[in-house]
């Protein structure tokens, strides 16, 4: 019978640990290691910060490495753990899912010991290291065919208290924007997961995939802002500018705030992240190519709200979002 997954030391030992999660091998593939550290400071909070959930979104790994860096001099209280990369295989290969198996490890947890081995990642870190935190940062960025707002991001959680928590940690990053996110795909991803055990989750979306100096600023800025608030190291909260704004918003999105392409084209956007449009306003146009006489098809917004993200130029099929809007949280 295969080993079961665990941790190669003792979360329990005071100051600086480092080691690995031990993820079972399988029919697939052999074992994993993924390194793992940990701040144990005492008494306090129990944060846990994950980067790597997905492959192509490489700024939450490399945050994750510099909070590493910085962390045992400024933290005073509580345990950090720190997992820069949930999915090596996928990082590998810079793909949102695992090419071994094809799955997106964001939407398979809480995992199978005995499934394949994106499902074994998700069941080692369900089952080993969740239940060691209060609360979690799952760092991301939005893909490389996105533009996105530096974000702190949840979804809608049922229990009113729970959720209450949760927006007041994403707003204590002081990003640009903070996103109650309400869509159809959300089954088996890492949040519910953790909300299912009443644990605080915040999903740190960084961006557009493009992992540049004053992007990473930004995020690791956002990050130890966090940090602040939950008391875990001491420090003035940063304000961090993006495209010369400076303060906060509460937005959300529902399904229906999706842009779709009406047919398959060239999509050529046509307003930037953090716009406000009113109804009927330009966003986008769909360039169809299979035939010189197609008309293009202007995309419009479908009435007041502010451009949350917007797809890249890029060839798109019929139906494919190519833009999402949001409006102030009620």
């Amino acid at each position: 019978m295969s080993e079961a997954p665990h941790l190669t030391f003792d979360l329990d030992t005071p100051g600086v640990s480092r080691g690995h999660l031990f993820v079972p091998g399988g029919a697939d593939r052999g074992e994993l290691s993924l390194p793992v550290f940990s701040l144990n400071q005492g008494e306090g909070p129990r944060l846990l910060v994950t980067g790597g959930n997905h492959g192509n979104e490489l700024e939450g790994p490399i945050v994750a490495r510099r909070l590493i860096n910085w962390l045992p001099e400024a933290q005073t209280c509580g345990r950090v753990i720190v997992l820069p990369v949930l999915n090596p295989l996928a990082v590998q290969a810079w793909s949102r899912n695992t090419p071994l198996d094809g799955l997106n490890l964001n939407r398979v947890f809480p995992g199978r010991a005995d499934g394949s081995v994106t499902e074994r990642i998700a069941d080692a870190v369900s089952h080993v290291l969740l239940p060691m935190a209060d609360t979690v940062f799952d760092l991301h960025s939005f893909g490389p065919t996105w533009d996105f707002p530096p974000a702190a991001t949840t979804h809608p959680v049922a229990d009113p208290d729970l959720m209450a928590r949760t927006v007041r940690m994403a707003e204590a990053f002081n990003l640009p924007l903070t996103l109650v996110w309400q869509h159809n795909d959300t089954a088996g991803m890492f949040d519910i997961t953790a909300q299912k055990q009443g644990k605080v989750f915040v999903c740190a979306e960084f961006g557009g995939g493009a992992v540049g100096a004053d992007n990473l600023a930004i995020y690791e800025a956002g990050v130890r802002n966090a940090l602040m608030a939950l008391g875990l190291v001491e420090g003035k909260a940063e304000y961090p500018t993006f495209r010369h704004r400076s303060s906060g918003q509460t937005l959300e999105t529902h399904p229906s705030d999706e842009l779709k392409s009406p047919a398959a084209g060239i999509f050529e956007p046509r307003c930037s992240v953090l716009d406000e449009v009113k109804q009927g306003d330009l966003v986008g146009i769909l360039h169809p190519m299979d035939s010189l006489s197609s008309k293009s098809i202007d995309i419009r917004a479908p009435g007041t709200s502010t451009v949350l993200a917007i797809s890249s130029g890029m060839h798109v099929d019929a139906s494919k979002v190519v833009a999402l809007v949001a409006r102030p949280r009620k």
